[in-house]
């Protein structure tokens, strides 16, 4: 799709057209869900510019196009508009998150304790990317309390967290960079 022109200027007023051509405001839980998969893809974006290509870089970008169905998902009414097969994850995604997550866990030492974010720049990049994700799913919980959307949709951001986390671990592992356990400095 080429994109001829950046500005509409019908957004000036505070109000945005969702698919279907419904308008609705841009404070709308509608909009706070999209727009923070939106954020966290960006982030990700990020982290893929961080990551050498491969199996890590590769999933990341997979991800963000998975997101980009997200967003089309969340930006459907779907008690007006029917949503489009393009809105709807590709079957099997859901379960790769948790096969990536199973194989990734096999490889990382067995470790008690919470951990603060951290380790190397792009660890905590991931790290970053989860706790955008972890709000994303609050967001989408929220608008899912007042419209109905997939629940592939919410189980995929949930999985995706999940994902990340131990994205994270794997990566300071692999950097040989330990992780900093919390210690309650409040006792």
């Amino acid at each position: 799709m080429k994109i001829t022109k950046v500005y509409t200027r019908t957004g000036d007023k505070g109000q945005t057209s969702i698919i279907g051509g419904i308008r609705v405001s841009k404070a709308s839980e509608r909009l706070e869900a999209y727009g923070t998969v939106d954020e966290l893809s960006s982030h990700l974006g990020l982290l893929a510019a961080m990551l050498s290509e491969g199996e890590y870089y590769d999933m990341i970008i997979r991800i963000q196009n998975n997101l980009f169905n997200v967003c089309t998902n969340l930006a459907t009414d779907q008690s007006q508009t029917p949503l489009y097969d393009s809105a709807k994850l590709a079957d099997g995604e859901i379960g790769l998150l948790e096969s990536e997550v199973d194989r990734m866990m096999k490889l990382l030492p067995e470790r008690q304790g919470f951990i603060l974010p951290g380790g190397t720049q792009v660890a905590a990049q991931a790290h970053v990317c989860r706790t955008v994700c972890r709000r994303a799913e609050r967001r989408i919980v929220a608008l899912s309390e007042v419209a109905q959307i997939s629940p592939e949709t919410l189980q995929y951001v949930n999985r995706l967290s999940d994902y990340l986390f131990v994205l994270a671990k794997i990566i300071n592992f692999n950097a040989g960079v330990s992780e900093i356990i919390w210690q309650n400095v409040c006792k």
